[in-house]
């Protein structure tokens, strides 16, 4: 029945930690009433934990311990949001999810807690990587899409040019006051 509290009880603290820190372009006050909000759940969630013993105790002082740094993460990649602020966010959560395997792997013994905690620490390396591949091709993204912009201005004024090039030999046909109409023509038509 107590691992069932705590879960229900990580679980209500998961969400009401996301859900305050999802608003984009927070305002000063936003973000200390918001660093205020974590502080407070912190102090409710690791209140709760005094009624545990033992390792689930620990667990739970982990548990409530990394809710509030992705909470943190999340609130500062909110206020100031950036693609590095987002791979912080993914950096804690994957450190978060770490130490909390880790914790657990306090549970077991000999090889069984051995294995574990490699597999805890697989996983962080894993995370980790993720989330700096995620950051380099959003970069590299943003890169392409920069490139590729500059590339479609510089092929629709070459294809202005080539139109302007045809209008003004079209307006050689003309001469005198009929030719200049025709050329004032073509360069209005054609931003020029």
């Amino acid at each position: 029945m107590n691992k069932y509290k705590l879960n229900l009880i990580a679980v209500a603290i998961g969400f009401t930690f996301s859900a305050g820190v999802m608003a984009q372009g927070m305002s000063k006050v936003d973000y200390q009433a918001g660093k205020d909000r974590i502080s407070a759940e912190f102090k409710v969630a690791k209140d709760a934990c005094s009624t545990l013993s033992g390792n689930a105790n620990d667990i739970c002082k982990v548990d409530a311990e990394g809710k509030e740094k992705v909470a943190k993460a999340e609130l500062e990649a909110s206020y100031k949001p950036s693609k590095k602020s987002r791979y912080e966010v993914d950096s804690v959560k994957a450190e978060v999810a770490y130490e909390l395997a880790k914790e657990k792997c306090d549970d077991k013994a000999g090889n069984v807690k051995d294995v574990c905690v490699k597999e805890a620490k697989a996983a962080l390396t894993s995370a980790k990587a993720d989330a700096e591949a995620q950051m380099k091709t959003a970069e590299a993204n943003a890169t392409a899409n920069e490139k590729a912009a500059g590339a479609r201005k510089d092929a629709s004024e070459d294809k202005s040019d080539a139109r302007y090039s045809v209008a003004k030999e079209k307006c050689d046909a003309y001469a005198g006051a009929a030719k200049d109409r025709c050329l004032d023509q073509a360069k209005a038509g054609l931003g020029k």
